[in-house]
């Protein structure tokens, strides 16, 4: 279904999202929540179902994501993983696209890696894609691709919380929509109670500051937990297993 449009190899760097977490649960236990669909889908918030194609080999599967309520985009794509690598990670690769002419990504690629360490487990992930709707899609890429490279920080946060805490996502996610409105709440009673004044406009400002930079409760995910840039060629190189798909 996918085919491989460029070569990639060991050591070659891939421009892309990136995110990494240490999480320091069982690495059989992050390899699970990760790769079976409906773990997958409760800590992930890019994807609402997985739908994997029996029979598929590399596994191919189908996913939607819920983008508003009632609103759903649907897509395809292809997997495999190595479990047992000679240096004691793990890795997973990924060819994924849509064919739904409202999704701004055409098609993608990237991978997962698990490196168990003296700290917990690195779990990171790279990956990049292709917009569509020409000049348009690249003007609405310079929003997406933040907000999507956040979303997965949010969601890698959200994992580490369910495995290492006991938070389950749902909770998470409860905790993050409270979190939100009460801050919300904060700002409005600020500018109700500081407008027409400088004084009070340097309040609603100070307000908003202190909001923007006041980390979210321990329950709560935060994708200023994770790394947003590879630190070393290991967690940037794209790995070989990528090129069978």
């Amino acid at each position: 279904m996918l085919k491989s449009r460029e070569p990639q190899t060991e050591g070659v760097r891939v421009r892309a999202i990136y995110v990494e977490t240490v999480i320091t649960a069982p690495l059989d236990a992050i390899w699970r929540a990760s790769q079976e669909p409906v773990a997958h889908c409760r800590w992930d918030a890019r994807f609402t179902r997985i739908m994997p194609i029996a029979g598929t080999a590399p596994a191919e599967f189908r996913y939607v994501t819920a983008v508003l309520p009632g609103v759903e985009i649907g897509g395809y794509g292809m997997h495999a993983g190595q479990r047992d690598r000679p240096d004691g990670t793990r890795t997973s690769a990924l060819r994924f696209g849509s064919a739904d002419v409202r999704s701004p990504i055409a098609d993608g690629r990237g991978y997962w890696r698990y490196v168990p360490g003296p700290d917990g487990v690195r779990f990171l992930t790279g990956y990049t894609y292709t917009t569509r709707w020409g000049p348009l899609g690249r003007l609405v890429d310079l929003a997406f691709r933040p907000a999507f490279g956040w979303a997965t920080a949010w969601s890698f946060d959200r994992l580490r919380l369910w495995l290492d805490h006991g938070v389950p996502p749902e909770r998470a996610l409860r905790n993050t929509v409270r979190e939100v409105l009460l801050r919300v709440a904060v700002l409005a009673a600020a500018v109700l109670l500081g407008s027409g004044t400088v004084a009070g406009a340097l309040a609603i400002a100070l307000t908003a500051l202190v909001l923007l930079v006041l980390p979210p409760g321990r329950e709560t995910p935060a994708a200023r937990r994770c790394l947003r840039r590879p630190p070393d060629r290991l967690a940037a190189a794209a790995p070989t297993l990528l090129e069978t798909l």
